[in-house]
């Protein structure tokens, strides 16, 4: 099959504007949280999922919503507990007296914008049912698929590991996630502003109709995502992210390095960061903006590592200044 031609000007001029204009409409209700908003959008735009490491209290839930309520979605939020199952996620058969057949009830994954919020609260068989979801987009019950609505992207939270009553994520699971995101606490200025803007005690709802505006729909953003999935990449900048990728398998400081996923969700994300940006082509910088973001949950240090009390992010920053970065 051959490549798909790359956008036209006023293709990713459309993509670039209406990042704009989610990026301010954000800004009205939520406050900083950079990397968050911007990895977000990102992974929505190149179709992938994301993982957010934060403790309580930051305001996940209001970005959620907020970002439903811009882009036109349907919003839907699990909360994890140790007592979660599967069925509960996905849905399952149920009888119909009327017709005395069964018939399959949708589950709460049957939405756009999806808040899996503490998921590493459930052990390994609940976050099972969500690998099928994010990977194919739809759900097999009884041998029957069921589609979930497009576009569709997870965000889910969880504690940081060394809290009481939370469970390792699987590899496989971590690997779905196009990125992990960190939240930190707010600087001095933002929380002030936290303060002022959130403490009059305003119903959440009416705000978000007052004072938000909805400025695209589901299917313009599924259009955009196809839009940034056309943005050139040049083979230097394919063989600059193989080498990222692979070098983390011998990189000293690693026991598990990257997978093959860890280069695709590179090479997705560029293409989107640089649509962002107004460009029909990726650039170097796109892809060490987000290398970090796509590649934190993808590698474990050794224990003589850990020991030494490294940490994953400034070897990846190592990985990165150790590789040399294409000129053309």
């Amino acid at each position: 099959m051959p490549p798909e031609s790359p956008p036209n000007e006023i293709e990713v001029a459309t993509v670039r504007d209406t990042y704009n204009a989610i990026t301010a409409e954000v800004a009205k209700l939520y406050v900083g949280q950079d990397e968050l908003v911007l990895g977000t959008l990102t992974a929505l735009f190149s179709g992938g999922h994301v993982l957010i490491e934060s403790v309580p209290g930051l305001g996940k839930t209001l970005f959620v919503r907020t970002l439903c309520r811009i882009l036109g979605c349907q919003f839907g939020r699990i909360q994890f507990t140790a007592d979660l199952m599967p069925s509960d996620i996905t849905g399952a058969p149920v009888y119909d007296l009327q017709t005395s057949e069964f018939r399959f009830r949708p589950g709460p994954v049957f939405t756009q914008l999806l808040l899996a919020d503490e998921i590493n609260r459930s052990p390994a068989k609940t976050h099972a049912a969500l690998l099928e979801i994010m990977q194919e987009y739809r759900v097999t019950i009884d041998g029957t698929s069921h589609a979930v609505p497009l576009p569709f992207l997870v965000l889910a939270t969880q504690n940081p590991i060394e809290s009481e009553g939370t469970y390792n994520l699987p590899e496989a699971q971590l690997d779905r996630f196009m990125f992990k995101l960190r939240v930190d606490y707010p600087t001095s200025d933002q929380e002030a502003e936290i303060l002022r803007m959130h403490s009059q005690q305003i119903d959440l709802n009416r705000r978000l109709l007052d004072e938000l505006a909805t400025v695209t729909n589901p299917e313009t953003v599924s259009s955009m995502i196809r839009t940034c999935g056309r943005v050139t990449i040049a083979d230097s900048l394919v063989d600059y992210i193989n080498r990222i990728v692979r070098a983390t398998r011998t990189w000293p400081s690693f026991h598990l390095g990257a997978s093959p996923r860890a280069g695709i969700a590179l090479m997705q994300s560029a293409r989107t960061l640089a649509a962002f940006a107004g460009r029909d082509y990726a650039v170097p910088d796109d892809v060490a903006e987000i290398t970090l973001a796509a590649l934190r949950h993808r590698v474990q240090l050794t224990a003589e590592a850990e020991v030494e009390g490294r940490h994953i992010d400034e070897e990846l920053s190592a990985v990165l200044q150790a590789i040399e970065v294409p000129r053309s």
